[in-house]
C-alpha cells in the first residue's frame, strides 16, 4: 500500500507599489491596531475585502434602492458634478455637506436599475479624485 501526500505549494508573487505619506501612515496605523504582522499582510487583508466587496456588488439585480456616500476635497467638487449629472436618471436626493479639512461628504439617495447605480459607484471609484464611496443597498 503507498501513502501518497498532498504537498500544496503557494507562490507568492511580488509587486511595487507608490504610496504616498499619508496613505503609508493609515496602513501603518492599521497594521498596529489590528494587530497584521506587517504591511503586507495589511495590504493582503485591504485587496481581500475590496475583491469580496466588488464580488457581493456585481451578483445585485433588478430595481434597487440605495444610498452612496462619497468624501471628497473640495478643490474637486467639479469632477463629483459632471459625474453625477450623468446619473439623473437614477438620484432621488443629493446631500452635499463641507466637512473639516476641506472635505466634503456627499450622500446620494439612489433609485433605479442595479446596472445604473453600478455604473455611477464604478465612475466614482475609478477617479483618483475621491477619497472614499460606499454604496450601501437597502
Amino acid at each position: 500500500m503507498f501513502i501518497s501526500e498532498l504537498i500544496t505549494i503557494t507562490v507568492m508573487s511580488i509587486i511595487s507599489i507608490s504610496l504616498n505619506d499619508e496613505l503609508l501612515g493609515e496602513i501603518d496605523r492599521v497594521q498596529k491596531e489590528l494587530g497584521f504582522s506587517g504591511r503586507s499582510e495589511t495590504l493582503r487583508a485591504g485587496a481581500k475585502m475590496l475583491i469580496a466587496d466588488s464580488k457581493e456588488k456585481e451578483k445585485l439585480r433588478g430595481k434597487l434602492n440605495s444610498i452612496l456616500l462619497l468624501i471628497h476635497d473640495q478643490g474637486v467638487e467639479g469632477a463629483v458634478t459632471r459625474i453625477k449629472h450623468q446619473f439623473e436618471d437614477i438620484t432621488d436626493t443629493q446631500i452635499h455637506n463641507h466637512l473639516k479639512n476641506n472635505k466634503c461628504l456627499e450622500i446620494f439617495i439612489l433609485n433605479g436599475g442595479a446596472k445604473r447605480i453600478k455604473q455611477l459607484m464604478r465612475e466614482l471609484q475609478k477617479s483618483d479624485k475621491m477619497d472614499y464611496v460606499k454604496l450601501i443597498v437597502a
